[in-house]
């Protein structure tokens, strides 16, 4: 192959044959002429402004939270931690606490109570 053939076979390799109205409709028979070049939602200010709306919710749930668990009783953080992040069953604790079930289970209904009033 010479110059211009070379030229000739990179200028299409590197042609958009794609509708400019079609980079979003995933679904449709336009999906198969998406145009890869404008599908980068990086920059879609609209996208990056709800990321950020959501980033703000979530921390300031998170940050809700931490305070709710400051008002907690250390034994009730430590029944907290053993529910839900170690996620252990109601008859492990009550096993290992020397109580019933039903004693847990009320202990648990006092935590969501008063973290449902705090959060509230």
């Amino acid at each position: 192959m010479d110059d211009n053939e070379v030229d000739e076979q990179r200028r299409y390799n590197y042609r958009v044959t794609s509708h400019l109205d079609a980079y979003h409709d995933g679904e449709s028979e336009a999906a198969t002429d998406r145009n890869k070049y404008l599908a980068d939602e990086s920059v879609n200010p609209e996208q990056i402004y709800i990321e950020a709306e959501d980033k703000a919710k979530h921390l300031d749930a998170l940050d809700k939270l931490a305070k709710a668990m400051g008002c907690l009783l250390p034994q009730q953080k430590e029944l907290f931690k053993k529910v839900y992040l170690d996620k252990r069953s109601n008859t492990d604790i009550a096993a290992e606490e020397g109580v019933t079930e039903a004693a847990i289970r009320n202990r648990l209904k006092k935590i969501h109570e008063k973290l449902s009033k705090i959060l509230s």
